[in-house]
């Protein structure tokens, strides 16, 4: 039996905490939902902002709600290489000594000191997902995609189990060009 997993390109985007959230957008400000996303409670938000880096910027950067305990900003490499940040590729939530950026919004702007990764690619899983497909949390795991004249093994895939997600592998704009990713697109578990 194959292992297969939906693979899901994660563009560029960011988390905020509620209090950098009135800074940007003005005090008891809340997000606007625009669409759901495909892991339960997450969804886009119409609110964007800006990245500025040391040498660029985007002008225009969509904000993933809902609000979260840390601001955490997403880049692929070439995005942070193109304005100037330095981020590590990291878990989500593994921020400590990360890249710094300034964000600016409608109504002010907040100076990270630190907040900026490059998403370590991975695999959402339910409990029940995982005991199907031989998975364990924080195992590492390779994933081969197959695509016209481009199709690649993923290494350093890891896996986060979880009763709150959805079975789905998550990859940065970098990673799915290489691979010539589109929606539907499934990638198979080499273990």
């Amino acid at each position: 039996m194959k292992k297969e997993v939906l693979v899901e390109t994660s563009a560029r985007h960011v988390h905020v905490t509620t209090e950098v959230l009135e800074t940007l957008f003005g005090k008891g400000y809340e997000l606007t939902k625009k669409k759901d996303l495909s892991q339960p409670g997450q969804f886009s938000c119409e609110e964007r902002v800006q990245v500025v880096g040391p040498k660029s910027s985007f002008p225009a950067v969509s904000i993933l709600g809902p609000v979260r305990p840390e601001t955490q900003v997403e880049l692929s490499a070439t995005d942070a290489r193109s304005i100037g940040v330095q981020a590590p590729v990291r878990e989500s939530g593994d921020i400590k000594g990360s890249g710094k950026c300034k964000l600016v919004g409608p109504k002010g702007e907040v100076e990270l000191e630190e907040g900026v990764i490059v998403a370590k690619r991975h695999i959402h899983a339910t409990t029940a997902d995982a005991e199907k497909l031989g998975l364990k949390d924080k195992q590492i795991v390779q994933v081969k995609i197959n695509s016209d004249g481009r199709s690649l093994i993923f290494d350093d895939v890891i896996v986060r189990v979880s009763d709150k997600y959805a079975l789905a592998m998550h990859i940065d704009t970098d990673e799915s060009n290489a691979a010539l990713v589109t929606p539907g697109t499934m990638g198979e578990i080499l273990g």
